[in-house]
């Protein structure tokens, strides 16, 4: 019995599943007659008639009628009238395909006779080509006289100046600024364990007087160790205890957080002024390396205007040369065509003479084709003698398996149908979903009366609450629990908190349990709800 009364019934399985099977056997029987479409083509007719078959329903003895189908094809009047003289032209030609048969006896026991076939050719005729072979090429030219030496030198144009005059030493080391703060004070542990001392020593003796409090209170509630209100009780007890120690543990760790925090910034300062004096010794020595770099440039400068006139000078030589060794590639380069000439001349001679070759070969490949085309005329020609042989041979074999095969008469063509099938109704799954609903909104309707209800039930609230029918208000009854009333009311004057609230009447609870009930200082009625519920009701 809960809060809005009893819990929806779960249906039975049996009388489920009974259900189930008639509504799948009468969709069937349904799809069955539906889906068989009786046809009517104009080569003949397909007809679909039914008989009764009785089925009995191992799981509920109900017996249940099967419609069992027959297919019955008929041909049209034309088609049939064309079966049976197709049935009496097979058994004819069959009689005459055996009458004759008896013909083979005589010509297939002839062997076949080939001596009147013309004669083949002949291989051993045909000569092979008599080739002519390129002769040797003419001999060419492939060296070229002296035309005078290259000028591969240049004369010497002077000295290039390879150093710049020393302009100073340049100042590469600074003065030393002061030592830089590398580490500094970590590690304030003892001073965190001192924190984290101080808080404990605090918690701890209130933490043990709670749980000592909690176990006492459950006890009186009536839980028992080891029951699962009991030991979320305790789970939630455990939890909050172990928030205050990882709380005084944080504060400790924060302590010592801020300890390292300022010995951080005290190393920051020291090095901030080393850093200082650092800069400026680089200044000054930034400012003597500028005036000794334009003293070097300047001498650099004198250096690079000494290398460009002897780079002039070496021009000049270079220019003069390269017009010596001008006039020498033109003189080379006249001997040299003309021994292309000569070698081009011998060139077309010998490729004349391969030309003449090359004709009296084609000749040759050409009376070899011809005799070629002699030898495959005369086999071809015996091939067509021997290939009538074979046919006068074949043809009354032919001519009986051909009168062995008869015409065939043309099948109705139906055509295919596509009925809707009507879907079978998943009547345990709609039963099954409809008690779920129920059970889904009975177990909302009591998880929100159980929410409405608070803790006033003995899980985590007040054992006594204000239950006095005159200290409330737009009182109205929701349901029973354990043969009491509940009701749904506001508190009226100083109580009224204005939220509503979910409960029993403490003039109605007196009436059967006394000893729940007591008065308050006000004269007020209040109920101890844990006694009222949770230690199960008296007579």
């Amino acid at each position: 019995m809960g809060l809005y009364g009893s819990a929806p019934e779960a249906p039975d399985p049996q009388e489920t599943a009974s259900a189930q099977t008639a509504t799948n056997i009468g969709t069937s029987v349904a799809n069955n007659v539906m889906g068989n479409v009786n046809q009517v083509t104009p080569d003949g007719n397909l007809t679909y008639t039914y008989t009764t078959q009785k089925w009995k329903d191992p799981l509920s003895g109900k017996e249940y009628d099967l419609q069992v189908p027959t297919a019955t094809q008929t041909l049209s009047q034309q088609q049939q009238a064309i079966k049976n003289q197709t049935d009496a032209a097979e058994l004819n030609m069959a009689t005459l395909a055996n009458n004759q048969s008896g013909k083979l006896n005589n010509l297939l026991g002839k062997p076949i006779d080939i001596s009147g076939a013309p004669a083949g050719g002949n291989a051993g005729a045909i000569g092979l080509p008599q080739y002519q072979q390129f002769g040797s090429g003419p001999q060419l030219q492939t060296s070229l006289g002296n035309y005078g030496n290259v000028q591969s030198s240049i004369a010497g144009a002077g000295d290039i100046q390879k150093q710049v005059a020393n302009s100073g030493q340049i100042q590469n080391q600074l003065g030393n600024a002061g030592d830089i703060t590398r580490s500094y004070e970590t590690d304030f542990s003892a001073d965190r364990q001192k924190v984290e001392d101080a808080l404990m020593q605090r918690l701890n003796p209130q933490m043990e007087r709670d749980r000592a409090a909690l176990e006492t209170r459950l006890t009186n509630q009536g839980l028992q160790p080891g029951s699962e209100a009991y030991n979320r009780a305790i789970d939630e007890a455990n939890r909050s205890s172990t928030d205050a120690r990882l709380g005084a543990i944080l504060s400790a760790g924060q302590e010592q957080s801020r300890l390292a925090g300022l010995a951080n910034q005290s190393a920051t300062f020291q090095n901030s002024a080393q850093q200082q004096a650092y800069n400026q010794l680089l200044g000054s020595g930034q400012f003597a390396n500028t005036a000794q770099a334009q003293q070097y440039a300047q001498n650099a400068n004198n250096m690079q205007m000494g290398n460009a006139a002897q780079q002039q000078q070496f021009g000049q030589n270079q220019a003069q040369q390269q017009a010596n060794n001008a006039a020498q590639q033109q003189k080379f380069g006249q001997g040299l065509a003309g021994a292309q000439f000569g070698n081009d001349a011998l060139q077309q001679q010998y490729q004349n003479q391969n030309t003449a070759t090359a004709g009296n070969n084609a000749l040759q490949d050409q009376s070899f084709n011809s005799q070629q085309s002699k030898f495959n005329m005369q086999n071809q020609q015996r091939a067509q003698y021997l290939n009538e042989l074979y046919a006068q041979r074949n043809q009354p074999i032919n001519e009986i398996i051909g009168l062995m095969s008869g015409a065939q008469v043309n099948s109705p063509s139906f055509v295919p149908t596509q009925s809707n099938p009507m879907p079978t109704v998943d009547y345990a799954g709609l039963v099954q979903q409809d008690y779920a609903n129920k059970m889904g909104a009975y177990n909302q309707q009591q998880a929100g009366m159980q929410s409405m209800f608070g803790g006033m039930l003995g899980f985590g609230g007040q054992l006594a609450s204000l239950s006095d029918k005159r200290a409330k208000k737009d009182i109205k009854k929701v349901g029973e629990l354990k043969g009491h009333g509940l009701y749904e009311y506001s508190y009226r004057g100083k109580h009224d908190d204005g939220k509503k609230h979910i409960g029993v009447l403490a003039q109605e609870v007196e009436k059967k349990r006394p000893d729940a009930v007591s008065r308050r200082p006000d004269g007020l009625r209040q109920v101890d709800y844990g006694a009222l519920f949770n230690a199960g009701r008296r007579k």
